[in-house]
């Protein structure tokens, strides 16, 4: 018998029933997400006997939509395998929680967002599913590093030759607050927008070190540190989430120098199969990157509320149009 419950405080909901692969797939990013980034959340589980499916939302103007923002590189339905029919019940039980739903960004390498699209259509509802982002990764594929490396662009070894001296390279895998307060300064001395929740980086940070996850990369020129990178590590897995370096070193090419060191440190000791480069397509990634894959935003209606018309009508038309 299906049974679907939904949570507004996260200490209700209880952890470890369902695998989480991902960092953003785990209960305590979505606490952090709502505990420092101001978001509302709505965690939906439903159950059958072994079966589970948990979908983190968080309630918005507009309805309801996935608890994810910025930070996130991937959002999704977490689901015991085998777990589509307790997915398609909970998505129909949705109905009465609300009316229109927006999902993003989700992956699509396993058929995950076809598979998520197919159980909002299966239980009623009216989708469209279109592509809003891209997701540099490098399939390590067993190579050492020095192999990687060798098929890099020539600039980007040249560089490397060129600049490698030119700073002092440190990697760290405990919280230390004096490394994550020099990271701090070098993003705000960067070209980077302002960091949307410094609050949330160094609760995740902190967690990631104490679970033996984090490599945090420094760059010192003079013994000053000019370069961060925030990087960690999980089920073959190297995540980067972010990278910074002072305007004033750019000539000495400290991220460039940094990004070698951590590519060598995953690759040759932490044996990742995978380097995933999150969301945004940077012109920068394609040095280091040798695939692209699309991530996907998912937009659900239910078709007998009159008030989801006229955007049915409007993305139907779009969609009618584009195809010519």
């Amino acid at each position: 018998m299906f049974v679907v419950n939904y949570h507004d405080d996260l200490n209700e909901v209880q952890g470890g029933a369902v695998p989480a692969p991902a960092p953003f797939d785990r209960i305590e990013w979505w606490r952090e997400l709502a505990e420092h980034c101001g978001l509302v959340p709505l965690i939906a589980v439903a159950s059958d006997g072994d079966e589970h499916a948990v979908m983190p939302l968080q309630r918005t103007a507009d309805g309801l939509a996935a608890l994810a923002n910025w930070y996130n590189f991937t959002w999704q339905p977490v689901v015991t395998p085998g777990g589509m029919a307790v997915l398609t019940a909970l998505v129909r039980d949705l109905a009465r929680q609300t009316a229109r739903l927006s999902l993003s960004p989700l992956p699509d390498e396993h058929g995950e967002a076809a598979r998520l699209d197919e159980a909002f259509r299966a239980a009623g509802w009216v989708t469209f599913r279109s592509q809003c982002d891209v997701n540099h990764v490098l399939p390590v594929a067993g190579r050492s590093y020095a192999e990687f490396l060798a098929g890099r662009p020539g600039q980007l070894r040249t560089t490397l030759k060129r600049k490698a001296n030119k700073v002092v390279v440190a990697i760290e895998t405990k919280f230390n607050s004096s490394s994550w307060a020099a990271y701090e300064a070098i993003y705000a001395e960067s070209w980077k927008p302002g960091e949307g929740s410094p609050a949330f980086l160094r609760a995740f940070a902190k967690a990631e070190a104490q679970a033996g996850r984090l490599r945090l990369g420094l760059a010192y020129a003079d013994g000053i540190p000019v370069a961060a990178q925030f990087w960690t590590v999980e089920n073959g897995t190297a995540y980067i989430h972010k990278l910074a370096h002072t305007e004033g070193s750019k000539p000495l090419s400290p991220g460039t120098t940094l990004s070698a060191a951590l590519f060598e440190h995953v690759i040759d000791r932490d044996r990742v199969g995978l380097v995933d480069f999150g969301t945004g397509d940077d012109g920068y990634k394609r040095d280091w990157m040798e695939a692209v894959r699309p991530r996907y935003r998912l937009d659900c209606y239910r078709p007998g509320n009159p008030q989801n018309w006229p955007a049915i009508v409007r993305e139907r038309l779009r969609r009618m149009v584009a195809r010519g």
